[in-house]
């Protein structure tokens, strides 16, 4: 640091985004927020065809989770930096909680998965209960499955407990409730303290004790809607490190996307004397540190599946190792892991924030890439099983169908940066009454 920061240097009032410098971006990510919501309300109502409203409901699933899991992240940051008590992040911190503040939104793209009309599509194991408790009078889908000759229905069976309609519909319920209580009530707590005449510590120390029970809610909702939404796709898959592989890629990225915030607000005239080079240091050293981990997680994933033989758990690696599918997963493996992995070693660049940023963009593309070949592998398999007359026979890909994957993503992330912007110019853009303001201020690592 060139020059030591003094509290005559902190804004009295805190730093504010000039909201009409970005009313156009919001009014623009708006409408085409909007207009895709629409084509896609059409799309689900089937006003397009059986054809097209299977095949969105894919794109529409991943679009919704790859978002859904940044705004998970930035809740994550938000909850750890409390419960640390790290000094480092005060500058941040309020990037932290606006990222997380998307989360209550994004849960609204959920809204077309509750209904079955586009369930039919994704969950497979869905119809197998209602068509089997609907088919014998008198008796629960539980004991219907039981008494089934198929053997799959069998493994539903045994799934049973985790894997029924009621208890689905109470965790989406949880997700949709909790951690947007979490997430709204700390981040009112720590706005609270801009204008507190008195701040002290004494919402630090509430924000803290709040931050470690739930750290659990988190924990829980990141997992399970890691489980509930995508690995549901294939019942009969399943693995005990996915609810991990999502939490790693989750952080990752959310860190991504807050150096991506950070440096755009730097660009704007935001953050000063707050914000410096060795902020960028110690959020390029987590991004490496989740670069690492990611990939960790997912070899130990692969390997322990591959080592073991099973072949309900071979088969999510052998659909992904068919056709230009194995082509992509090589490419992830390179593209998500060494290349970042060798260009992060360089303190220099993690110092740096224009390159730092190129780095963090290139990872997000990265994470695109990742949740595609989670979730598209599967539509083409499930929507030949569940209806080959209209989709027609089993196949790892369907022509034409990426076009659909555009508009969900395209809409989806229109809507989310939206509600970002939305977040950042609702408050001061960092704690400037937080007692360790100074000492994130004067930050040396």
């Amino acid at each position: 640091m060139a020059n030591h920061v003094t509290s005559a240097e902190i804004a009295v009032n805190g730093d504010h985004l000039d909201t009409s410098a970005v009313a156009k971006v919001k009014t623009v990510s708006l409408a085409i927020a909007a207009a895709g919501s629409l084509i896609s309300l059409l799309t689900f109502f089937g006003a397009f065809g059986e054809f097209f409203r299977g095949t969105y409901s894919y794109s529409w699933l991943f679009a919704f989770f790859f978002f859904l899991t940044l705004s998970m992240g930035g809740a994550f940051w938000m909850l750890l930096h409390n419960v640390s008590n790290a000094g480092w992040g005060t500058s941040v911190r309020r990037t932290f909680e606006n990222l997380a503040a998307t989360y209550p939104w994004m849960m609204i793209f959920a809204i077309p998965l509750l209904f079955p009309s586009i369930q039919e599509y994704l969950y497979e194991w869905m119809n197998q209960h209602r068509a089997i408790s609907g088919s014998v009078a008198g008796i629960g889908a539980k004991d219907a499955l039981y008494a089934s000759p198929d053997p799959y229905d069998h493994l539903l069976y045994v799934k049973y407990w985790y894997m029924n309609l009621p208890f689905w519909y109470g965790r989406v319920l949880f997700y949709f409730v909790a951690l947007p209580l979490v997430i709204i009530g700390l981040r009112r707590l720590s706005t609270a303290q801009d204008t507190d005449p008195n701040p002290g510590v004494n919402r630090l120390l509430r924000a803290r004790f709040h931050s470690t029970y739930t750290l659990i809610i988190f924990a829980l909702t990141i997992t399970f809607t890691g489980y509930d939404f995508i690995l549901g796709l294939d019942y009969v898959w399943f693995s005990t490190m996915w609810g991990v592989y999502i939490f790693a890629g989750s952080a990752l990225n959310a860190m991504a996307v807050i150096i991506l915030v950070c440096t755009w607000l730097i660009h704007r005239g935001h953050l000063k004397h707050v914000t410096h080079a060795e902020h960028f240091h110690i959020m390029g050293k987590l991004l490496f540190a989740f670069t690492v981990f990611w990939a960790y997680i997912a070899f130990s994933q692969f390997f322990l599946i591959w080592y073991a033989n099973i072949t309900e758990a071979t088969s999510y690696f052998l659909i992904r190792n068919t056709g230009h599918w194995n082509t992509a997963n090589i490419v992830l493996v390179v593209g998500h892991f060494v290349i970042p992995f060798i260009v992060l070693l360089q303190a220099w660049i993690k110092k740096n924030p224009k390159y730092l940023s190129a780095v963090a963009a290139y990872t997000l593309v990265m994470h695109v890439l990742d949740h595609y070949i989670i979730t598209i592998p599967e539509r083409g398999i499930s929507l030949g099983l569940i209806k080959p007359e209209v989709f027609g026979d089993i196949q790892v890909s369907i022509p034409h169908a990426f076009w659909g994957d555009i508009l969900a993503f395209v809409t989806i992330g229109a809507a989310f940066l939206f509600f970002l912007l939305r977040a950042i110019g609702q408050h001061s853009l960092y704690p400037n009454r937080d007692p360790r303001i100074l000492e994130s201020a004067n930050l040396s690592n």
